[in-house]
């Protein structure tokens, strides 16, 4: 099995665990980086945006209550490191309030996020709107050997004021 594969088969099971934990509270799942491009490397993290209803306040306890699906998820993970694989999750949790705030981490979400759970596709029309508003600007994202940067405003002019 390629390596690739072996992180389909956990996204697939941490799509699964996702809707257990979070319910009907679930928007949206998304995987980023270079799982999202389909380049990870053995010990690359699986880097995933979850867009939850009601989640706990505070970084800590959201990371407190995903504990829960790292727990669920545990017996994947003992797999893959016995198969030399030795990836954690990286997860970033925001609700749909949250993420309507916007948020410079998307810049890097819109080319490389596969949407794996996007109730009525929430996630994909704030990507689409991103994208269209970058359009406007001329914005590009410029590629320096495995690394990009954005030139957001190709014209911006010193002193200019700009939205995204």
């Amino acid at each position: 099995m390629t390596l690739s594969a072996r992180f389909d088969e956990v996204l697939t099971a941490l799509a699964a665990a996702c809707q257990r934990h979070y319910g009907k509270r679930l928007v949206s799942l998304a995987v980023f980086g270079s799982v999202g491009r389909r380049t990870p490397r053995p010990d690359s993290d699986i880097d995933i945006l979850i867009v939850a209803e009601d989640l706990p306040r505070g970084r800590v306890a959201r990371v407190g209550d995903f504990a829960k699906i790292e727990a669920d998820m545990g017996e994947t993970f003992r797999r893959l490191r016995s198969e030399g694989v030795t990836t954690e999750l990286s997860p970033v949790l925001k609700t749909p309030s949250e993420v309507d705030q916007g948020s410079p981490l998307f810049l890097d979400m819109l080319d490389d996020a596969r949407l794996l759970v996007d109730r009525d596709a929430f996630l994909a029309q704030v990507f689409e709107r991103i994208r269209a508003r970058l359009a406007r600007l001329g914005a590009r994202r410029i590629w320096r050997g495995n690394a990009w940067f954005w030139d957001l405003k190709p014209d911006y002019k010193p002193g200019e004021v700009f939205e995204l």
